[in-house]
């Protein structure tokens, strides 16, 4: 196949980037990639709790393989609305809370009403707030000031927002010139749209795959449960999620990240050890590394009770579930040992 065309790459990233989906709130971002893969002629469908699975056909005689990425993302929901008409919040997965402070949101109510707001500490002014800034960023020490007219609770209940509602967080995605995508989300966004890219490819390439294939963009990714079932003929599973950049890791933006074990255990030595083979062969820039404080949706599938091997693999991404950044050669590289994965068994 050819390299990975980094514009349209770039084009469903940031699409689908700027499309809301903390987790438990993805339907329009399921939606909007629905949309794309049906437009390029494949087969797709959802199952119960909304992970849209692409079915591609494969010889009879061969067993089925996965990849998967999520859709699903960070965020906030209203806990509680205060006295004097902010809101308290509760997190969506784990944000790194210290790097929410000063972040535009948008609250989403039940109805689809959406208001716009920002997240800050509750001691946010230095000439007020001794504590300003030594104060810990947790759940209880931060709150949404909504960019509407309320004084107290009965203004914010007037506006149709309640407990529950959803709290999206701004991702700010910025392209640079030199290649670096820098935005919330990531993770694992960039990997979905990683997926879009190689199944557009593989459409306009005509390229045939030598077995069944699924691509799955799950939900739920984010607070554990997201690929817990998957296709039952499915074998392997590939995950696609970000590679970590930091302490005890070799893995950087501009590489694709291998990873041979998490917080779940090893991951299948034999289907790591042919990645690492085929980056070798392909010449990529590739990592292999481990990662403690780490799940993927390959974790989910193995801990639901499917017989499967599985893997894990993604493009490096500075700062995991904070201000995040990749870079090109790093997505490309993902892209690439995807493609090798698929083609050459």
């Amino acid at each position: 196949m050819k390299t990975m065309d980094e514009q349209i790459l770039a084009e469903y990233a940031k699409a689908l980037l700027n499309i809301d989906s903390p987790t438990g709130y993805t339907r329009p971002a399921i939606d909007w990639i629905e949309q794309q893969v049906r437009s390029l002629g494949y087969t797709s469908y959802r199952n119960a709790k909304g992970n849209l699975i692409v079915e591609i056909q494969g010889p009879a005689d061969k067993p089925a393989v996965a990849l998967s990425a999520h859709t699903d993302t960070l965020g906030l929901m209203v806990r509680a609305i205060k006295k004097d008409g902010k809101l308290a919040f509760t997190r969506l997965g784990g944000p790194c809370l210290p790097t929410l402070d000063g972040e535009y949101c948008r609250i989403i109510t039940r109805k689809g009403q959406v208001y716009t707001g920002t997240i800050l500490s509750t001691a946010p002014a230095v000439h007020v707030y001794k504590e300003a800034s030594s104060q810990e960023r947790t759940e209880e020490t931060m709150e949404v000031r909504i960019d509407e007219l309320v004084r107290n609770e009965e203004d914010v209940r007037k506006l149709g927002i309640q407990p529950g509602d959803i709290i999206a967080i701004d991702p700010k995605t910025t392209i640079t010139p030199s290649g670096f995508i820098k935005s919330r989300f990531l993770d694992d966004k960039i990997s979905a749209a990683i997926f879009l890219t190689l199944l557009r490819a593989l459409k306009e390439e005509a390229v045939t795959l030598p077995q069944k294939t699924y691509f799955l963009f799950s939900t739920y990714e984010e607070v554990g449960h997201g690929a817990a079932w998957i296709p039952q003929d499915v074998v392997e599973l590939l995950a696609v999620d970000m590679g970590c950049i930091g302490t005890d890791l070799s893995c950087t933006e501009t590489d694709v990240s291998i990873c041979a074990k998490d917080s779940g255990g090893p991951y299948d030595y034999a289907m790591t050890s042919r990645l690492i083979e085929l980056a070798q062969a392909h010449n990529l820039p590739y990592a292999v590394d481990i990662y403690p404080y780490y799940g993927s949706d390959c974790g989910a599938a193995l801990k639901g009770g499917n017989d499967i091997r599985g893997a894990l693999i993604g493009p490096g991404v500075h700062a995991s579930h904070g201000m995040e950044r990749t870079h090109m050669q790093g997505v490309s590289a993902a892209y690439t040992l995807c493609a090798a994965y698929l083609l050459e068994k």
